[in-house]
C-alpha cells in the first residue's frame, strides 16, 4: 500500500472539460437519439444482423450520454462532488460500460460486416439477426463482468473542504488498480483491436477485387471503416495509453513530483474518448439507409441488406 498522498491541483480541468462535455452530451444525444427513432420507427421491418448491433451500440451510448450532466456539475463546481457515493461509482460505472461496450459492439459490427462480404453465402444461409441478438446479450454480461472492479474503486473521498469524485482510486488502492487498468486496456482494447482490423484487412481485399460491389457499396464500406480508424487512432488508443502512464506517475509520487503534462494530457484524453459517442452516427449512417437520406446520401437497400 502507497503511504504517499498524491497532491495534484490543476485548473485545466474546471476550465477545459465543462463546456466540451456540453457540446459532447448536445451532439450525442441529439445524434443516438435520432438513431434509436429511427431504428424503431423506420427500420423497424428491416432489422438485419448489423442494425441489432448498431441499437445496442446506440442504447450504451446514451446510458452514458444522460450521466454527463452530473459530471459536467462537478467540473463546474470546482471538483466538489455534491451527490452521493453511490452516484459517483454508478456514473464512473456507466463512463466504463459505455466504452468497453462501444469498442466490442463496433468489434461485432465489423466482424459481422467481414463476414456479409467475405462470406455471403455463410451469412445468408446460417447468420440472422437471433444469432446477432445472443451476441449482443453476450457482449452486455461480457462488459458489466469486465466493468464491476470500478463499482469497488472509483469512490468519493474528501480532500480539504472538497469532495472528489474519483475516476480510477485511491492513493491506497493504485497498486491494486494498474493490474486491472492494464487488464482492461489489454483484453478491453489491443484484442478487439487487432479483431477489427484483420477483419478490415480481409474486406479492403475483397472489395478491391471484386467489381461487382457497386460504388454505392464501396462508400457505405468506406464510411465504416474510416470512421472506425478515427474511433481508434483519436479516442481510444489516445485514452488507453495516457490513463496507464498517468497511473504510473501517480505511483511514482513519492519518489517525484507528478507531472502535469502528464496528466493534463490524460484529461484531454478523456474529452476524446467521450468523443466516440459523437462519433458513432457517422457508423450508423453506414449501416442503415433512413440515416443515410438524411445526410443526402444516396440508398442502396434493396442492393446492400446482404451485407450488413
Amino acid at each position: 500500500m502507497s503511504n504517499c498522498t498524491t497532491n495534484i491541483n490543476s485548473t485545466f480541468q474546471e476550465n477545459f472539460l465543462p463546456p466540451v462535455f456540453g457540446v459532447e452530451f448536445c451532439v450525442a444525444l441529439l445524434g443516438n437519439s435520432l438513431a434509436i427513432w429511427l431504428l424503431l420507427t423506420r427500420e423497424r421491418r428491416h432489422w438485419h444482423t448489423g442494425i441489432v448491433f448498431v441499437f445496442n451500440l446506440a442504447v450504451c451510448d446514451l446510458l452514458y450520454v444522460l450521466s454527463l450532466p452530473l459530471l459536467i456539475g462537478y467540473y463546474t463546481n470546482d471538483k466538489n462532488w455534491i451527490f452521493s457515493d453511490a452516484l459517483c461509482r454508478i456514473e464512473r460505472f456507466l463512463f466504463t460500460c459505455n466504452l468497453y461496450g462501444s469498442i466490442f459492439f463496433i468489434t461485432c459490427i465489423s466482424l459481422n460486416r467481414y463476414v456479409g462480404i467475405v462470406h455471403p453465402f455463410f451469412m445468408r444461409s446460417y447468420v440472422q439477426p437471433k444469432h446477432a441478438m445472443m451476441v449482443s446479450l453476450a457482449v452486455w454480461f461480457l462488459v458489466i463482468g469486465i466493468c464491476s472492479p470500478v463499482l469497488h474503486f472509483s469512490m468519493t473521498e474528501k480532500k480539504g473542504n472538497k469532495t472528489e469524485c474519483l475516476g480510477s482510486a485511491t492513493d491506497d488502492q493504485i497498486t491494486e488498480y494498474i493490474p486491472y487498468s492494464f487488464f482492461l486496456a489489454s483484453f478491453g482494447c489491443v484484442l478487439p483491436f487487432l479483431a477489427t482490423f484483420t477483419s478490415y484487412f480481409a474486406i479492403l481485399v475483397v472489395v478491391w477485387k471484386n467489381d461487382n460491389i457497386t460504388n454505392a457499396e464501396k462508400r457505405k464500406i468506406g464510411v465504416m471503416i474510416f470512421t472506425v480508424i478515427v474511433l481508434y487512432v483519436v479516442s481510444f488508443i489516445p485514452y488507453h495509453v495516457l490513463r496507464n502512464v498517468n497511473l504510473f506517475n501517480r505511483d511514482n509520487s513519492c519518489s517525484r513530483p507528478p507531472s502535469m503534462k502528464i496528466y493534463d494530457g490524460y484529461q484531454v484524453s478523456k474529452v476524446l474518448v467521450t468523443l466516440n459517442m459523437c462519433i458513432h452516427p457517422l457508423l450508423y449512417v453506414s449501416v442503415f439507409d433512413s440515416m443515410m437520406a438524411i445526410c443526402g446520401l444516396p440508398t442502396s437497400r434493396d442492393s446492400t441488406d446482404r451485407y450488413n
